[in-house]
């Protein structure tokens, strides 16, 4: 079946075998989170914007990226998260919530398995994800000097 659907997943690229080494589980019901869920609730956040990059869909505040689905055909999505948030996202659920392989893990991009996600969990991580980038572009704002 189709990913959007939220079912069965392609095989994993070998690219990113090291941060999805375990299979994504299968779907046996519909409570699971499809890639629509993921963008509809990515979107219901307040200041939320659909964009691309490098040709896959992201998701902005500010002008800036808190999710995307650059590994939708896998059945997952991203989260930017911060390594001190993600840690016990992936302690607490690593079935669900995995590190991005290299740096951009070590820094806290998050995948998340949308098979093994219900709906509760993805709007939750979506909403984590998206106050993190709220806080961060207003750090960033206040550090702007006057008239720049």
């Amino acid at each position: 079946m189709d990913p959007v659907a939220g079912c069965a997943v392609e095989p994993v690229d070998k690219r990113y075998a090291s941060s999805l080494d375990r299979p994504p589980p299968t779907c046996k019901d519909r409570s699971v989170a499809t890639v629509d869920d993921f963008r509809r609730l990515a979107l219901s956040l307040d200041g939320a914007e659909e964009s691309s990059h490098m040709g896959s869909p992201d998701f902005r505040v500010g002008g800036r990226i808190f999710a995307t689905l650059a590994h939708q055909a896998q059945g997952y999505g991203n989260l930017m998260l911060t390594p001190e948030v993600q840690a016990p996202f992936v302690a607490e659920a690593p079935e669900t919530f995995v590190p991005v392989a290299g740096g951009w893990g070590r820094n806290g991009a998050t995948h998340i398995r949308l098979a093994a996600a219900d709906e509760e969990t993805l709007a939750g991580a979506l909403r984590t994800a998206w106050k993190l980038r709220v806080e961060k572009n207003a750090q960033a704002g206040s550090r702007r000097r006057p008239g720049r």
